[in-house]
């Protein structure tokens, strides 16, 4: 199955993000968290790589991409120098990092283009019936606060729905968090422990909020999580 490239815009200094469809598909099936897989030749090879799917379910077969470009990498810097109407081979959506079902009050703890899922999840499933859900988004610079304005729309629209972005190098003019995720947990739990937790970026950061929160007495199957390196 082939994915063809419909654009690809820069959302923040060396991420972008990517618009894809898949035209052997009248409508692409997946369920927000999901990942897919796309394949090139790079230098001879073939090279296959998962990303998370950003965009939520459509009518339709396309589908949404944030990437950072990782110069040093196999396939990113293949995937950035595609133009407009070229192709790559895609792999049907998989993965298991996805809402539990029935969806109840929720902590999200992103880092990065971590937040890739967690977009596709809150514009799929987010509405005025929806339990509370806390968007912990953690990111080095103002400027790499990815779709900062879709979610503060977002929050605006549905009172139980908290944005909660945090700085770990903010700049002078910065009034919100600052500092890493795992520094606003207790905040954003505010003493609970019978909430989901979902969390995606470097495995670094996943696994010290993973230690964080069984500390604070959360037990391993209240925790989902998607490493990105």
């Amino acid at each position: 199955m082939r994915a063809r490239l419909i654009e690809a815009v820069e959302i923040a200094p060396g991420v972008r993000h990517f618009v894809f469809e898949a035209p052997e598909l009248p409508r692409l099936s997946f369920t927000p968290g999901q990942f897919v897989s796309l394949s090139g030749a790079v230098d001879g090879k073939t090279i296959t790589r998962a990303y998370s799917i950003a965009s939520p379910p459509s009518a339709g077969n396309r589908f949404e991409l944030c990437l950072n470009r990782v110069d040093l990498g196999t396939f990113s810097p293949h995937l950035f120098d595609l133009a407009p109407g070229a192709t790559v081979e895609m792999g049907a959506p998989l993965g298991t990092f996805t809402l539990r079902e029935p969806l109840r009050d929720s902590l999200l703890v992103a880092t990065g283009t971590g937040i890739a899922p967690f977009r596709s999840m809150l514009m799929t499933r987010l509405n005025l019936d929806s339990p509370a859900i806390t968007l912990l988004f953690g990111v080095r610079h103002e400027s790499h606060l990815l779709y900062r304005e879709e979610f503060e729309a977002l929050s605006r629209q549905y009172p139980q729905f908290r944005f909660w972005p945090t700085l770990s190098q903010p700049g002078p003019g910065w009034k919100g968090r600052a500092g890493r995720v795992q520094a606003h947990l207790p905040e954003a739990l505010g003493g609970r422990t019978d909430i989901d937790i979902y969390l995606c970026g470097l495995q670094a950061m996943v696994d010290e909020v993973r230690q964080v929160l069984k500390g604070m007495g959360f037990d391993r199957k209240q925790i989902r999580y998607e490493k990105y390196d």
